[in-house]
């Protein structure tokens, strides 16, 4: 029997992204791959990421959590995802400042007097091989990469940071004025991007707001996607096109991002949302002949 075989789940968002959270903490195996994808399936609970608690691993943690993208594959990193696993944890708890470890390291979450959660995604990663690139740009504020025809690009240029995960951040004056669900597969798996990355479109209203669309890793096109957010404010802020604070706007609302200079972390703040609890059928996983 997999792990998800007759699990209790919480339905959750934040902000737009569906986001499943499984408390794996009282002991099970990892979830596999055609697991991820089977309760993700219509007849499971569709989701964007998987949240997946398990006992901590290091001392003073609330959890070590595995995130898994809709596809499967597992991700580093996903900050609506966390905002959500600190709400349930808090509630459970009683603690307003939780830690957890993930595959991106250690995150610390916590409530804000008004209810809103922050998370501290941890500082960006900005060298060639550590975003990772196929090859050496020793500028990642604009890397050579574009779609269309080589005298009138349609997307080009973007700049490249790690949040977690690999991002990919394409400057736009529009971000609905290009067709993401067509560019977002072929940019996904350029070869540029041994990894994958997360495409986003990003248009710089002020010094103090971006508004982003993203296609994810993994997940496809997103009502939001946090670490791109925070992949959004930093790389707009290495240009010099905005503060180190900024409110970004995503199809599924809004977040707060600052790229805090004292240390170089990235704090992401915003809202999280109940939906409902289920439990996983079991016949969910024997048609997708999970082991």
């Amino acid at each position: 029997m997999g792990a998800l075989a007759n699990q209790s789940f919480v339905k959750m968002n934040g902000i737009g992204n569906e986001i499943v959270v499984v408390d794996l903490r009282a002991g099970a195996a990892k979830i596999e791959p055609a697991e991820a994808r089977a309760a993700a399936s219509p007849q499971g609970a569709p989701y964007d990421q998987l949240m997946a608690l398990y006992p901590p691993r290091t001392p003073g943690t609330d959890a070590f959590v595995r995130i898994y993208n809709n596809d499967g594959s597992e991700a580093g990193a996903c900050g609506n995802g966390m905002r959500c696993v600190a709400s349930l944890v808090a509630d459970e708890t009683g603690k307003d400042a939780l830690s957890f470890e993930t595959a991106a390291g250690l995150l610390n979450c916590w409530k804000n007097p008004d209810g809103l959660f922050t998370v501290d995604m941890g500082p960006p990663r900005f060298k060639w091989n550590e975003i990772p690139l196929a090859e050496e740009f020793r500028d990642t504020r604009a890397i050579e990469l574009q779609i269309g025809p080589i005298d009138r690009p349609v997307l080009h240029s973007p700049s490249v940071v790690n949040m977690g995960n690999p991002h990919a951040i394409f400057w736009v004056d529009d971000v609905n004025a290009h067709d993401l669900a067509r560019f977002g597969p072929l940019l996904e798996n350029h070869p540029i991007f041994p990894e994958r990355a997360n495409i986003t479109l990003a248009h710089v209203v002020s010094r103090e707001r971006i508004v982003i669309r993203t296609w994810e890793r993994g997940a496809g096109l997103t009502r939001a996607c946090g670490s791109a957010a925070c992949a959004a404010a930093v790389a707009a802020a290495r240009l010099k096109r905005t503060e180190r604070k900024v409110k970004v706007t995503l199809p599924g609302g809004e977040l707060t991002i600052e790229w805090r200079a004292s240390d170089d972390h990235v704090l992401m703040t915003g809202p999280v949302e109940f939906e409902f609890a289920g439990k996983f059928d079991q016949a969910l996983f024997d048609k997708a002949a999970v082991p």
